[in-house]
């Protein structure tokens, strides 16, 4: 699974960038999972990069990191260039598509991730990104999701 997460910039950041769509300065948290919500690739760039076009190198560093991935989940924001980079590399892409019925509903696979970005959300950490570099913030990531982990033994 694949998704990103516009997050809030506190200080004058490395990369940075406005999020039009949801309306965020800052940065984007892209982040590759497996199906049980294990974070396999974080990457953090500017706000104003798209996802058809970040996505791409955050599935092939989860790709040259883990080989045995054959295919991916995205939501909708993923069409077109992300399909055609995942088909290029040889693997499966499935786009999940949107349910329209009255209110609210679970879209199949894809809340496994989302889950991810919650689980996320308990540490303080990462309510904003208050890191200077992108490398330290990947690495907050990494430590919030370890810590996640380890409570749940």
């Amino acid at each position: 699974m694949i998704d990103s997460q516009s997050a809030k910039t506190v200080y004058a950041s490395e990369e940075r960038g406005i999020d039009g769509g949801k309306k965020v300065k800052g940065r984007k948290r892209h982040i590759v999972t497996d199906t049980m919500g294990n974070i396999l690739k974080v990457k953090i760039h500017a706000a104003n990069i798209h996802d058809t076009v970040s996505g791409g190198e955050v599935f092939e560093g989860a790709l040259s990191k883990y080989p045995s991935i054959k295919g991916c989940c995205a939501d909708e924001g993923y069409r077109k260039t992300f399909e055609n980079f995942v088909v290029a590399l040889g693997k499966t892409v499935k786009i999940s598509e949107k349910i329209k019925p009255k209110g609210w509903a679970v879209l199949p696979q894809r809340w496994v991730v989302e889950r991810t970005f919650g689980w996320m959300g308990y540490s303080r950490r990462l309510s904003k990104d208050f890191e200077i570099s992108t490398l330290s913030q990947e690495n907050m990531v990494i430590i919030s999701h370890l810590h996640t982990l380890l409570k749940s033994l």
